[in-house]
């Protein structure tokens, strides 16, 4: 390796002052002039926007030295030639393993042992070049437009007297084509092609390729233009294809082996379409092509082994789809109208009466004394059956929301489902929809549960002659939701993120269904369809295919709920989670264990905005976490909108009611003059 001594003057200006020239094939040279060529350009750390400005001052001096362009183009062709390009090509930024699992355990291996570099290869060279591990982050904040003057002005030719990278850039193609066939037929993919496909797109290129190779060996350069392109248009098609498969997910669902053999044929065909690109004897070239190559490589070798990249490469689109699925519900819980409003007040006020009973009988079971894992079981089932009886019955629980409604805004800002930029405005419109929404729904279950909780104990003390909670125990009941007395409010933070995860399994399921087709399944059982009628097992696959997802969601959330109170005992750790109604129905049997004449007022006023707190932290932890998966799964970075937390705070001081309640008349409609 080229030692990195520090040096008075950059090589850059040490070779044009004196006026000198890298000699063919000094690669020790030109390894340390690209070295000292990027350090020109590398900001100090972590001040990446000056990177730009650096770029700038770098293609002025391009643009007034010849002598620089020329050693710049000599040094880079010394160490594509004289390097195996082959592993650069086909494995830098590619995920190799057969399965997520498999590329999470290599890269762990590789974070604490990192595999040995083969100084032949041209990784070494961008290994060497760019060694500082935020180096991507500063070649990113680039423009695009700079490094395109940049590629332009380097003027690289690949073809000709480097018949040795052209080689080189064949054998590449061969691997890459053999492994997109074989991505190509496996089944999660396959099954999934659009049907009227006569024969498998991805299997179609592999046959281009040999007949490009066969005109390419026998020297028929008039032929090879034309094979290249036919296997331009076959490539493109495969791209076409992945975005049908893409496309057809919203009806037939996605899975995480899918989602992992798609994001694997993208880089597969991007990077032949650029390698095509190179052998063709058109003397065109896509330079916008090598500068994302440029930018992939520069990201994937500073970023090989992060677990991070790979996870946020390989699951956004099955976490689109999870969000898409999430969404669909979501826009059933955000109110445009007076009407859809008071509606959600009363399914609020029926899921509220629901949880007075989940509320009451948990608090009767911690009678039963079991080991803390059935207690922990017990309280999970009380949770999962009082959720499924609130999804049965078409009530709302206030805080099941946010999971649901942060993906419906995400809906809102993605221009891919619009084909234009996002209304800023609108999506203004939308959070003051979900603000109000929210507020009717928490205000509905509160209602209820305060006064019917309290109804509840009150019955049972009447008939049975014994409180739910009398004593310490009661005003422990209290004390729980005070918000500085207790660790209230951290548990509430909990519980937002239970809330939050519930909603991704819930998602994950609704769309596995659909992906293994399980209604169909239903349908065409052996034993079901021989000991059930035609139309009651359409019943039952029509019941799953749409209630699968919520059920389990809402058993889920049940036992996170449940199990919390267990790890405390079990492990004796300060865990445990606070949900905003279950707090009041909580509170309710406290005070009437206590008694209305043995509590202070104030006391009881701070416990109340304690539990409205509770909801608060439920809603803000469950619906920021599930907008952040929901925009990062559609691509969308909020940074390009800064302007819209302006726009909201406008519209906010003009129409602050609007985030409260409904205005009497609604047009469908809104002007932006308006504000």
């Amino acid at each position: 390796m080229v030692e990195q001594t520090k040096r008075k003057t950059n090589l850059v200006y040490h070779f044009r002052d004196n006026k000198l020239e890298i000699r063919a094939g000094d690669r020790s040279n030109s390894l340390a002039y690209l070295r000292d060529f990027i350090a020109l350009i590398r900001p100090r750390a972590r001040r990446f926007d000056d990177a730009e400005a650096n770029m700038q001052l770098t293609l002025k001096l391009l643009y007034e030295e010849p002598g620089v362009v020329s050693n710049l183009r000599r040094a880079l062709l010394i160490n594509l030639v004289n390097a195996d390009m082959v592993p650069t090509l086909t494995d830098s930024g590619m995920a190799l393993s057969r399965s997520v699992g498999k590329e999470l355990y290599g890269r762990l291996k590789h974070k604490f042992i990192p595999p040995v570099t083969n100084q032949n290869d041209f990784l070494y060279v961008i290994d060497v070049i760019f060694y500082k591990s935020y180096d991507f982050k500063w070649v990113e904040k680039i423009e695009r437009e700079s490094w395109l003057k940049f590629f332009e002005l380097l003027g690289l030719s690949f073809r000709g007297a480097e018949s040795g990278l052209v080689r080189q850039v064949m054998v590449s193609l061969e691997v890459l084509s053999a492994r997109v066939a074989q991505l190509g037929w496996e089944k999660d993919l396959a099954d999934h092609l659009p049907i009227n496909e006569k024969a498998n797109p991805f299997m179609v290129q592999l046959y281009l390729l040999r007949e490009l190779k066969i005109c390419y060996e026998n020297e028929a350069p008039w032929i090879v233009n034309e094979k290249a392109e036919e296997l331009l248009s076959a490539l493109k098609y495969c791209r076409e294809t992945i975005d049908q498969i893409k496309k057809n997910s919203d009806q037939f669902g996605a899975s995480l082996a899918q989602s992992f053999i798609l994001y694997q044929l993208e880089q597969k065909i991007e990077r032949m379409l650029l390698l095509v690109d190179l052998i063709d004897t058109d003397q065109r070239f896509n330079m916008s092509r090598l500068v994302n190559y440029f930018l992939d490589v520069v990201r994937n070798e500073t970023r090989r082994n992060s677990i991070r990249e790979l996870l946020s490469q390989t699951t956004g689109y099955l976490a689109y789809q999870i969000a898409e699925q999430k969404s669909r519900k979501g826009s059933s819980y955000i109110t445009s109208s007076p009407a859809e409003y008071r509606k959600m007040i009363y399914s609020a006020m029926g899921g509220g009466l629901i949880i007075c009973f989940v509320a009451v009988f948990k608090n009767l079971l911690a009678f039963f004394k079991m080991a803390p894992f059935w207690q922990g079981f017990a309280y999970s089932i009380n949770y999962s059956l009082g959720f499924i009886f609130i999804e049965e019955t078409k009530s709302t629980l206030a805080t099941k929301q946010p999971a649901f409604t942060a993906s419906a805004v995400a809906v809102s800002m993605d221009s891919r489902k619009a084909d234009h930029q996002p209304n800023l405005y609108n999506l203004a419109v939308t959070i003051s929809k979900v603000s109000r929404s929210q507020i009717a729904s928490f205000a509905g279950n509160l209602l209820i549960v305060f006064p019917g909780t309290y109804l509840l104990a009150w019955a049972f003390d009447a008939i049975f002659k014994k409180k739910i909670a009398s004593g310490p125990a009661a005003f422990e009941l209290l004390k729980a939701q005070h918000p500085w007395e207790s660790l209230s409010l951290l548990y509430a933070c909990n519980t937002g993120v239970f809330l939050f995860l519930s909603g991704i399994i819930a998602g994950y399921v609704q769309n596995k269904m659909k992906f293994g087709k399980l209604s169909e399944r239903i349908i065409q059982h052996p034993l079901l369809r021989f000991n059930l009628s035609k139309n009651r097992l359409a019943s039952i696959a029509a019941y799953w295919d749409s209630h699968a997802g919520s059920l389990i969601g809402n058993i889920t959330l049940g036992f996170f709920l449940g199990m919390a109170s267990s790890i405390v005992k079990i492990f004796g750790i300060p865990f445990d989670i606070r949900h905003i109604t279950i707090s009041a129905g909580n509170a309710s049997i406290g005070l009437y264990g206590v008694g209305w004449d043995h509590i202070g007022k104030s006391y009881l006023l701070i416990v109340f905005f304690g539990i409205l707190a509770i909801g608060f932290f439920n809603f803000l932890v469950s619906f920021t976490l599930a907008f952040f998966v929901a925009v990062r799964s559609r691509g969308i970075r909020l940074n390009e909108y800064p302007e819209f937390f302006q726009i909201l705070w406008k519209y906010f001081k003009a129409n602050p009611l609007d985030f409260i309640r409904p205005r009497k008349r609604i047009s469908e409609t809104i002007e932006t003059t308006d504000i």
